[in-house]
């Protein structure tokens, strides 16, 4: 779990981490949340979400980026279970979020979901804090300035 505000290196590492996995020969598969989320509804309203699940999780690690930056409706917040409990005890889950434990109720749409999302996620985890300054706006020209 890497958690921490926007701009700090979240997907970053999680993309490093992924890069490094397939150097090594593991199969990978990194998803937006909300892309996701939205291709697993697509599938399950033409009748292929077997299929969506299996490809979603069919890797060695899943890395699930920006959960929480989007809203996701019960429906979407379902699925998305599914893919957790799938990958929890079979696979390596990454996921970055800025979002606190305590707020995966609102983000999910549903308290007792969020709780047993929350409890397969924290069970064989680590939690990464990612802190400091975001680098995207230690970066900013607009902010230098220089009149760049």
């Amino acid at each position: 779990m890497f958690h921490g505000r926007t701009g700090r290196g979240k997907t970053h590492l999680a993309t490093a981490m992924g890069v490094r996995a397939v150097s090594m020969g593991r199969p990978v598969r990194f998803h937006s949340t909300a892309r996701l989320v939205m291709q697993l509804e697509r599938a399950s309203a033409e009748g292929k979400l077997d299929g969506a699940l299996r490809d979603a999780t069919n890797a060695d690690l899943v890395i699930l980026d920006e959960f929480g930056y989007v809203p996701i409706d019960v429906a979407g917040a379902r699925l998305l279970f599914q893919v957790v409990s799938d990958c929890y005890e079979r696979r390596s889950l990454v996921i970055t979020t800025n979002i606190e434990f305590g707020r995966w109720g609102t983000v999910l749409g549903d308290d007792k979901l969020a709780a047993a999302m929350i409890d397969r996620v924290v069970h064989h985890s680590r939690l990464v804090e990612f802190n400091g300054t975001s680098h995207r706006m230690d970066q900013a020209l607009m902010l230098s300035g220089n009149g760049s």
